[in-house]
């Protein structure tokens, strides 16, 4: 399992703690978790989880990328050290430090591979209890569920939030973009799929939960990333941008929302049957939107981002299916 961490002092013990508990067998897992070049106590708080670890009969290997400061280049080194050694793993599984996987995520997480055309496996990422208004009404619209970019447009893909996969098409098609900002979850999944071997499926019962962004600050970053995303999958694979949104279209939904929707809310809100934020989905919708459209057209392609990385020599072997 491979899972990259920047400034991770803070979520580290409640994500250590969910990974000590998995119900996959304890001899099958190694814990890659990697540091990128964080400011905080992230590389002494992993050095002592790996002893702790030690103790429970798990292995965690805390490694430290610090020549680029990507997420991309940390898994990269991540799956490296996972694909190396006596006993290389054959399936990598990505969470990350801000998600906390069910029990039994990880065991419901590699079941799908038990069919040697399934290259890629997606779990589900659900919400953690919300504790704001910003985080209800992002739990509402399901903004991390991965039945949104399983149905995408182009391709499918899976979010490395809760992501799983096989050795084999790793030494196909590469390993992430290390230098790709936004997008590298789709890129590699959908290197994979296009190579017309591999299928992706979801494992509904491999739930990681993720806290919402609670602020409009962080909500704004959150769309705006998505944007540069579209931008950069736009670039490498000629996928559809998504429609920008116009003056036109937001007073006609605004209108809508004034007419329509308030009026039909309000009172349930008054007596407590709707939350009151409820009143503000379409106006939140809106402001996501504007932050998207701002991240596709303000996102200039890194020319050094079209680079794929690649296992090792030593790492590969020449089966097409493990």
């Amino acid at each position: 399992m491979v899972i990259p961490i920047l400034n991770g002092a803070a979520d580290l013990p409640e994500l250590l703690s969910c990974l000590s508990q998995q119900t996959y067998p304890r001899e099958r897992i190694q814990y890659v978790l990697i540091d990128n070049r964080s400011g905080d106590r992230t590389p002494d708080l992993l050095q002592t989880a790996a002893m702790q670890f030690q103790s429970l009969g798990l292995t965690l290997r805390p490694l430290t990328v610090s020549d680029i400061q990507s997420a991309y280049a940390a898994r990269n080194a991540g799956i490296v050290a996972a694909l190396s050694g006596d006993t290389p793993c054959e399936i990598i599984a990505f969470t990350d430090v801000d998600c906390r996987p069910n029990p039994d995520w990880l065991r419901n997480l590699v079941q799908p591979f038990a069919e040697p055309q399934v290259g890629l496996v997606a779990g589900e990422v659900l919400p953690l209890k919300p504790a704001t208004w910003l985080e209800r009404y992002a739990a509402r619209r399901e903004f991390l569920s991965q039945r949104h970019t399983l149905a995408h447009r182009f391709l499918p893909y899976g979010q490395t939030a809760n992501l799983a996969v096989r050795r084999s098409p790793l030494e196909a098609v590469g390993l992430f973009r290390p230098y790709l900002t936004s997008g590298g979850d789709a890129d590699l999944c959908w290197r994979i799929l296009q190579t017309g071997q591999w299928e992706l499926r979801l494992a509904e019962g491999a739930i990681a939960r993720h806290r919402h962004r609670a602020t409009l600050a962080a909500l704004w970053k959150q769309w705006q990333r998505y944007g540069r995303s579209d931008a950069h999958l736009h670039e490498l694979h000629g996928s559809a941008l998504m429609r920008s949104l116009t003056w036109q279209d937001a007073a006609t939904r605004l209108a809508r929302w004034l007419l329509k929707e308030l009026p039909s809310v309000a009172p349930h809100a008054i007596r407590r049957q709707e939350p009151w934020d409820r009143l503000l989905d379409t106006p939140l919708d809106l402001f996501c939107a504007v932050a998207r459209s701002w991240g596709q057209r303000r996102s200039p392609f890194p020319e050094a981002a079209r680079a794929i990385a690649w296992l090792p020599d030593g790492t590969r072997v020449n089966s097409p299916h493990q």
